[in-house]
């Protein structure tokens, strides 16, 4: 889609699957299951949506999935599709690693910096898998993931974020920010306490990365709220103080998690939210 001077391009990195009883939190299955039907294992089919974001002189990557170092075990858990990566899609829209110079992560679990590196010849060793990027995150972020606690210590891998460290290439920011005119950052917590929404918006246009806070439609309403989500309430403060606000005034929603539907435009009724879906070439 067009936004101005931003061209904004989906790239996924395909699609895995996490537990649906996870993904809900508080809400039983005989209402999910009919929104997210999960496989035999409790899994939902879910995508992860990077975007592509070009414009003003600049590449700049929006999430970079869960990549590609992972070992057999982990990947049949996590049911990563095999094909349709990151890289490929890049490749596809005529980019090359080493085009990108701004990456931007929402928070650093691994479905959302993966391919922040990659295996290098050493297969012990990871490198950063755009070296003339900088890479955008929140510090208290960073500072999270290097010392996460018990129980979202499984969300951080160090191999994809200690190397971008070592490179040098970590441009960390604290609180809102603006990078580019019409590429701005909102801090969101709830999730995580310094996750991070990303607004894009040229003429007369917005379109606004939800991150975590709904990761999927089936997340709109207010109490759907992941288990994963450290200050539940807070994300719930959140979505009521954020999706009126994306519905009143006609932004595109992009959805980081949702396979079918990425962009739409949210409808208000009360206190419920449908979606119009947004057409990308």
């Amino acid at each position: 889609m067009k936004l101005g001077e931003w061209t904004l391009d989906l790239v996924t990195d395909g699609l895995f699957g996490l537990d649906g009883g996870a993904m809900y939190g508080v809400v039983p299955r005989p209402l999910w299951e009919k929104k997210t039907p999960p496989d035999s294992r409790n899994r939902i089919r879910m995508a992860m949506n990077c975007w592509l974001l070009r414009g003003r002189g600049e590449t700049v990557l929006i999430e970079t999935g869960a990549g590609e170092k992972w070992d057999a075990k982990h990947a049949e858990i996590y049911n990563f599709e095999r094909e349709n990566r990151l890289l490929s899609n890049l490749h596809a829209r005529g980019v090359r690693p080493e085009d990108v110079s701004l990456v931007i992560n929402t928070h650093l679990h691994f479905d959302h910096c993966g391919w922040n590196t990659r295996r290098d010849t050493d297969p012990g060793r990871a490198v950063p898998t755009f070296p003339n990027a900088r890479y955008i995150v929140q510090r208290g972020e960073l500072d999270h993931a290097r010392g996460p606690n018990e129980r979202d210590r499984a969300s951080y891998l160090p191999e994809n974020f200690a190397p971008i460290a070592e490179a040098g290439l970590w441009r960390t920011v604290e609180g809102d920010a603006s990078l580019l005119a019409g590429l701005d950052l909102v801090v969101m917590p709830g999730h995580t306490r310094d996750m991070q929404c990303v607004k894009i918006s040229g003429d007369g246009q917005t379109a606004f990365l939800l991150a975590d806070l709904v990761p999927m439609r089936a997340h709109l309403a207010y109490p759907w709220i992941m288990s994963y989500d450290l200050y539940p309430m807070t994300t719930l403060e959140n979505k009521k103080k954020w999706l009126p606000r994306l519905a009143r005034e006609g932004w595109i929603c992009l959805f980081g998690h949702d396979p079918d539907v990425p962009a739409a435009h949210l409808v208000q009724r009360d206190d419920k939210f449908e979606t119009e879906p947004v057409p990308l070439d």
